[in-house]
């Protein structure tokens, strides 16, 4: 019976900077690890970057050195970093428990464009 909300999309120009939240409506996320997915127009949802509850990570390589995924378990809330965001980045984001899934919530657009 747990919700996700994910929040803080938006428009932004190639190379700046974003940062999204997720909140739960449960303490799962210091049980579970927790991870940012992303879908883009006609390709199935991709992992972006998971991490464990001992907050070990695990990026996908296009992203890497460019997110940082972070969680405050207190708040219930995962974070996700972006710098240097690139065209391709552009996609609706979504984030959930890794690997057994929740219900998916309804994303957020995250657009890089000139």
């Amino acid at each position: 019976q747990v919700q996700l909300v994910e929040s803080g999309g938006g428009l932004v120009q190639p190379g700046g900077s974003l940062r999204l939240s997720c909140a739960a409506s449960g303490s799962i996320f210091s049980i579970f690890a927790m991870g940012w997915y992303r879908q883009a127009p006609g390709k199935q949802r991709e992992l972006v970057v998971v991490m464990t509850s001992d907050y070990s990570t695990n990026y996908a390589d296009s992203v890497k050195g460019r997110f940082t995924i972070s969680r405050d378990n207190a708040k219930n809330t995962v974070y996700l970093q972006m710098n240097s965001l690139k065209p391709e980045d552009t996609a609706v984001y979504y984030c959930n428990t890794s690997p057994v899934k929740l219900p998916w919530g309804q994303g957020t657009q995250v657009t890089v464009s000139s």
